[in-house]
């Protein structure tokens, strides 16, 4: 059955989980798989149930997020769907930046004056996932609910992370808590399936996915001046609205942490991967560039998008980004290269080759990288070691970052030659 729906992806705050990578750019701007941004997901999502209605939400580095978006989702003028940029801004109703999910949908909703929907689903812009949304709003009809919340089940050492609910038999929603401790944990398990109950996974946490009925949500927000959805909100909709629990159990990971996301990339190299890159279509930006060239490598649970230059002698469990250009004698492992948003031309990269003043955009000859992420643009001389481990200390130092054992060389970093980060005990 066909609904009508707009969506609102949430653009999130200042990202500083995700530093250095938000540091030039908004969370949904981050790049991911070697060729998508993390905004492709919900947005992908949305126009495969067929939702082409699209606001997304953002006030922090918004520039190359709105070039994104610009570039990539263009409708035919026949056609009712868009996807929109809305940024905090300055009006008579209030100067200041939005200061929780609710809020930013709060004083943006004016903007849907104009849209003809029904129900409204609310995004996440940093999780990386496959989801029909076309059934969650099925269920939300068919079941009468005014709000409906995306559920997954998890285990008990996520769930402190998480706002965890329980549910009653008909799916509807009788308690909520926020990032529950451990010793009061043990109220709070659902009933799942046997294979996630033997899997330890029966406490169901919120995915910051919700559905809302036209004037529920319109009147929610009038009457609850709460700032945020999973804090405020929901808990306090619980027995004064028919709140809704749909549940999810496919793959689903929160990318909040450079840890989480640099796991998430590394495992599209898995056989099978558990996020499925080659099932529905991932939208993103259509670049015109070359097939990519690759001499003499050996290449093992490797992804290499496209436009690349490879002469390197081995590359493992990598993601390899648009644009890359990898030098002779060097060997990557467990390492996500995000490329390059340009070409030097010959000309300029055989200068730089011989003066190494800086490198040439790309890694050079001899270099040895393992658990690292490169950032876009990064100029890697030859015979660079970048070697990341649990053993590191985490510091933020000029060209690049150390979370958890990986090592973020930032973005346009330059490191010369011979340069040596990091390393084994």
């Amino acid at each position: 059955m066909t609904h009508k729906v707009v969506s609102i992806v949430l653009g999130g705050g200042r990202g500083t989980r995700l530093y250095p990578l938000t540091d030039q750019r908004s969370k949904p701007a981050v790049p991911i798989a070697g060729k998508y941004r993390l905004v492709d997901i919900p947005i992908s999502n949305c126009l495969n149930a067929g939702f082409n209605k699209i606001f997304v939400l953002t006030q922090f580095n918004s520039a190359s997020l709105n070039k994104h978006i610009k570039n990539s989702y263009n409708f035919s003028v026949f056609s009712k769907g868009f996807v929109d940029i809305l940024a905090a801004e300055q009006t008579n109703d209030g100067d200041s930046w939005f200061e929780g999910t609710a809020d930013a949908v709060r004083r943006t909703q004016k903007n849907l004056a104009n849209v003809d929907y029904d129900y409204v689903l609310i995004l996440s812009g940093d999780q990386l996932y496959q989801m029909n949304y076309a059934d969650l709003v099925d269920f939300h009809v068919k079941q009468g609910g005014d709000i409906t919340i995306a559920t997954i089940p998890v285990n008990a050492k996520d769930a402190t992370g998480f706002g965890i609910l329980k549910s009653n038999e008909d799916n509807e929603v009788i308690s909520f808590t926020e990032k529950p401790t451990m010793d009061i944990l043990p109220d709070w398990t659902s009933e799942v399936s046997q294979a996630l109950e033997n899997e330890g996974r029966n406490y169901l946490a919120s995915m910051g996915i919700y559905v809302f009925s036209k004037g529920v949500m319109r009147r929610i927000l009038a009457e609850n001046p709460g700032m945020d959805f999973g804090k405020e909100i929901i808990p306090e909709s619980i027995g004064t609205n028919k709140v809704l629990s749909y549940q999810y159990d496919n793959y689903w990971t929160d990318i909040g942490t450079i840890a989480s996301f640099f796991e998430a990339n590394i495992h599209l190299t898995d056989d099978v991967p558990a996020f499925n890159l080659f099932g529905e279509t991932i939208y993103s930006r259509a670049r015109m560039l070359p097939p990519s060239k690759i001499s003499g490598t050996t290449l093992n649970h490797a992804i290499i998008a496209d436009g690349c230059i490879v002469l390197a002698d081995k590359i493992e469990r990598s993601v390899v980004g648009i644009r890359s250009r990898i030098g002779k004698g060097t060997v990557i492992k467990m390492t996500y290269m995000m490329g390059s948003d340009h070409y030097e031309d010959l000309n300029e990269v055989m200068e730089l080759t011989s003066t190494q003043q800086p490198p040439p955009i790309g890694v050079g000859e001899r270099c040895y990288i393992e658990m690292a992420i490169l950032d876009k643009g990064c100029r890697i001389g030859n015979d660079v070691r970048i070697s990341g481990g649990k053993h590191l200390k985490d510091g933020d130092f000029d060209q690049y970052t150390i979370r958890d054992g990986i090592i973020v060389v930032k973005k346009n970093a330059i490191i010369p030659h011979g340069t040596a980060i990091g390393g084994r005990q």
